[in-house]
Formats: C-alpha cells, structure tokens, sequence
C-alpha cells in the first residue's frame, strides 16, 4: 500500500462529501499516479468506518465486477467487493431520487446467510449450505467519484471504483425468497423494464457462471482481514445486466419469473 493514514482519511471525507453534497470528486487514480488496489480498499474501509461511527450498520456486502466484459474493461482479473449499510436498504415502492448522484439499476440474485462462512477454502457447496435463501435483488449503484474525468473524459479506474464502496448506494429487495438447494442457480433469470420498456434481460450464469462463485470468493477475500461473511448478512452476488441509467420520474418493474416481480419508481 502507497497511501499514508491521513491520505486515506482525507480521500474518505472527500467521499462522504462528495456523498452529502451531491458534487462529485475527481479521479483519486489521476491525483495520485501510483495508487494501487489496496490504497482503494483503504480508503473504502475508512469510509465505511466513517459511517458507522456516525451509527449506520453494517447489513452484508456487494460483489462487483463480475462479468467477464466488466472486468476486461476494467483491466483487472478479479470482482471487486464493498460494504452493505442499513440506510441502502429499500422495499419496492418509491426510491427517494435526491439520494443519488448518477444513479444506475442492475439486475441481480441475494444470498442470505443462515451460517458463517469463514476462511480460505469455501467452496460453492460451502455457500449453498450456508444460505438461508437467494431472492431478488436490484443494486443501485452510484459514482461520488466523477465516471469520466470531467478534462480528459478517460473512464474512472477499478482503484477509484473501489474506493467508493465498489460504486455502491442502494439495495431493493423484492420477490419470493427461494430455497437455493431448489434451484438451478446459473439460469436464474431476470427481465427489467424501464417505463414499460424492456431495457435489459440476463442470466446469473453471467455471474462468473453461478452467482454462488462470487459469495465463495468474498468470503475467501476477507479471509486475510480476519473478517467472514456473517450470518443474517446479505451477499449480493453481482450483476448479470448492464446498469441501466435512472432519474426521478422512472419506473422500473423487475420480473424474475418464478422468482417473484416487483416494481419502483424513482421520486
């Protein structure tokens, strides 16, 4: 890691600026030329902690990057992951729109944990063992750092994507909540409509070939840290749809098919 500790704080509270003001913050990675994987994570976590000191809670994690497209784009060979807090929450219905910058929808599966799933050798039987049941899930995902520099236009790096949280905002959850041992994971599918059009369909094969890949390699990730994946938390495993761009006055209805249907609307 390159970052110093007060490096790392200054670019958290930049972050949670940038959050409350609505104003988004150039590329940390052009700021700082020799910014690595690590210094993002950093900076995430010292963000994260920010907001729980100020009584936010922690209710589980995201995995992005997942699809191969996602990371080839990105120049990086693995997901990145970030930190699920109880104010991202939302049951279908109205999504207060003044709580985003750039907001954008994705279309994916949630793992809720019954049991802990801990250390370096999880395996995907591991992850089904371990989930209470997998249900709908949109992610809202959002960018407090700027997705294009505002002077060049070069897209922001995976170092400031991490950064952020892995772009992280907002979690609807809706549908039936499923038994995974009773489905087959990777042709779980979904078909999103955005104002009664259909913007995106997709499998969770997409998901690194079966979203419960994504659940073994986090808690794997965390393995170092000296952190697993807890149970009551949820996993969300990553999408298996492009983010589709949302502003106030959007309605969005997310059919999973046997998985249950749910609609929200941007307010």
């Amino acid at each position: 890691m390159s970052f110093t500790q007060d490096l790392i704080q200054q670019l958290a509270r930049e972050l949670d600026e940038s959050e409350k003001s609505r104003v988004q913050v150039e590329h940390f990675s052009k700021r700082f030329a020799g910014m690595t994987v690590e210094d993002g994570y950093a900076v995430s976590r010292a963000w994260v902690a920010m907001k729980l000191a100020r009584g936010r809670k922690s209710i589980g994690h995201k995995i992005g990057l997942t699809s191969r497209a996602m990371q080839q784009s990105s120049q990086i060979d693995e997901p990145d992951y970030g930190t699920l807090l109880d104010d991202m929450l939302f049951a279908p219905g109205d999504i207060p729109a003044a709580r985003f910058i750039a907001p954008r929808v994705e279309v994916e599966l949630a793992f809720v944990l019954e049991r802990k799933l801990e250390g370096d050798r999880i395996t995907v039987q591991d992850v089904i063992d371990a989930t209470a049941y997998v249900t709908p899930a949109i992610e809202i995902i959002d960018a407090r750092i700027e997705q294009f520099d505002r002077h060049t236009k070069a897209p922001r790096r995976v170092q400031d994507t991490i950064s952020d949280n892995a772009a992280n905002a907002g979690i609807v959850i809706g549908g039936r909540k499923m038994n995974p041992r009773e489905l087959d994971l990777p042709w779980c599918g979904a078909i999103l409509r955005q104002n009664g059009n259909v913007e995106e369909t997709g499998l969770a094969a997409g998901v690194q070939g079966n979203p419960a890949v994504g659940v073994a390699w986090l808690a794997k990730k965390l393995a170092p840290w000296g952190e697993c994946l807890e149970a009551g938390e949820i996993v969300l495993a990553g999408s298996f749809t492009r983010p589709v761009p949302a502003k106030k006055g959007d309605v969005f209805d997310a059919d999973y098919g046997p998985l249950g249907r749910f609609e929200f609307r941007f307010v």
